[in-house]
């Protein structure tokens, strides 16, 4: 069997045209000439034998073989980048903006970030929480360097790793709601992941439903559900000990999985924004365990 190397340079090139849209932007950002850039996306084309990207008049869109390789490319070049600086023993500086979402359990990745910035004193961090669909549109504005965020239906072409978390339907230990009707619901608004998966587990099962109480942070939400406002689909990790999970035999069909991403433009990145996605990779693999992928 002929091993096929796929070389670091077209991956880079080719990651790089699609963080910035296209073969001139990328060719700037390269030091090349447009036409070397399109003739390295050939190349990489005819090595794999597959089509990888495609234009539908100015707008550059990935074929499904192509979304498929952007996920592998960023992993080898982020490999290969960190490889390079470690042996180049790199200092690091300047300011990193990472965008969290409040409908995940972001604790522990706040606590990998603050680890990072007490080793790295040059580097400053800013944080926004938000919805995953509002951090992943400012990813893509590049108001941000780094996403974590809930992956939908759409594909998202700055997707480097994915990982799988089963939510659990949770109520107040104290205020029993359960068999309330119709069921009241805490939820974060429209648009968050958990919230449909609510109302469509309900739906499946039958249940009428009423939105009791929207909040779009986390801590608003684990308070209402303590005191008995609602019921809420939620992570364990941000189970409180005053609430109870409530399962099928309570009336609450179980929930379809959340897969949550980590997403940043490579092209774009720091040597700075490259230690943190490491430090944050390691974090999340460590609390999704083998379901991580």
């Amino acid at each position: 069997m002929n091993e096929i190397n796929l070389p670091i340079d077209l991956l880079r090139a080719f990651v790089t045209v699609i963080d910035l849209g296209g073969h001139t932007r990328a060719a700037e950002v390269l030091n090349r000439s447009q036409p070397a850039v399109s003739l390295q996306m050939k190349r990489l084309e005819d090595l794999l034998e597959k089509k990888l990207m495609v234009f539908e008049g100015r707008l550059l869109k990935l074929t499904e073989d192509g979304e498929a390789l952007a996920v592998y490319a960023r992993q080898l070049l982020r490999l290969n980048d960190e490889a390079v600086a470690k042996l180049l023993t790199r200092h690091v500086q300047g300011t990193l903006r990472i965008g969290l979402p409040t409908d995940f359990a972001v604790a522990f990745l706040q606590e990998a970030i603050s680890a990072f910035i007490r080793e790295r004193h040059l580097v400053d961090v800013e944080i926004v929480c938000g919805l995953s669909r509002d951090i992943l549109d400012r990813l893509h504005r590049n108001e941000l360097d780094i996403a974590v965020g809930l992956l939908g239906a759409e594909a998202n072409p700055y997707l480097v790793r994915a990982w799988e978390e089963q939510p659990i339907w949770a109520g107040s230990r104290v205020n029993d709601v359960r068999r309330v009707q119709p069921v009241p619901l805490a939820a974060h608004p429209e648009g968050c992941e958990y919230r449909r998966r609510m109302f469509a587990a309900l739906r499946s099962a039958g249940r009428a439903w009423r939105v009791a109480y929207t909040n779009p942070e986390i801590g608003g939400l684990q308070k209402a559900v303590s005191v008995g406002l609602g019921v809420t689909a939620l992570t364990r990790k941000t189970l409180l000990p005053d609430m109870v999970v409530l399962t099928a035999e309570d009336g609450f069909p179980p929930l379809e999985t959340i897969r949550i991403g980590l997403f940043y433009k490579h092209a774009l990145l720091t040597a700075a924004g490259l230690q943190l996605v490491n430090c944050l990779i390691e974090s999340l693999d460590d609390a999704a365990g083998p379901a991580s992928r």
